[in-house]
């Protein structure tokens, strides 16, 4: 499997952060982040229990917020690639993550993944949905410069509503033939990853 987790230099800071956390407190951090990750739009914790969580971990509030957005985001893209706690548990090691903090995510997934799996399969992450896909092909046949010119392009309209308003948006998309395949090979993944969810 594709790694999912990149070593970044924001990753490598908060596994340096998270490598440092006492075990058992780290473990109740994650079991609220999973509890709370598929409430749309709320926050995992409160400003008091966030100050409270920097003098219990001895963290600063940018440090926590990059270990607590670290932790989801390691769990989100466990949920997106539906991946086993062993796959999950090789990929953490593989970014130097403590064997006990990768075992705390390992265990934590393994219990509560497949429920959290099925809560965010129901839930929109982005604030606009697909309603409409319309498509028309152009030809253009020449142009001031040459008089023999054969250019394909298709163009496709895209209907998005919005979860808070009636009014559909429409997107006008232009694509030659390179950037339609393109397009075309993106969707196919997209479509790959979501029949890995259902």
């Amino acid at each position: 499997m594709t790694a999912f987790i990149k070593e970044t230099e924001s990753i490598q800071e908060a596994v340096t952060l998270i490598n440092a956390i006492d075990v058992t407190k780290f473990s109740r951090l994650i079991s609220r982040i999973v509890q709370k990750l598929h409430l749309k739009g709320e926050r995992t914790f409160s400003e008091e229990e966030e100050e409270k969580l920097q003098s219990a971990l001895s963290l600063d509030r940018q440090a926590l917020t990059l270990v607590l957005e670290t932790a989801a985001f390691i769990l989100e893209q466990a949920v997106y690639y539906n991946v086993k706690p062993t796959s999950l548990r090789q990929q953490l090691e593989a970014v130097h993550l403590n064997p006990e903090k990768a075992e705390v995510f390992t265990v934590t997934w393994a219990a509560a993944g497949p429920e959290l799996v099925e809560k965010l399969k129901h839930n929109t992450f982005a604030p606009k949905k697909l309603e409409y896909v319309g498509w028309q092909l152009n030809l253009q046949m020449a142009q001031s410069s040459r008089a023999r010119l054969k250019s394909p392009s298709a163009v496709l309209q895209l209907g998005l509503s919005n979860e808070n308003s009636e009014v559909q948006e429409n997107v006008f998309l232009d694509f030659n033939h390179q950037e339609l395949l393109h397009f075309y090979n993106q969707l196919e993944t997209v479509q790959s990853q979501l029949d890995t969810l259902t």
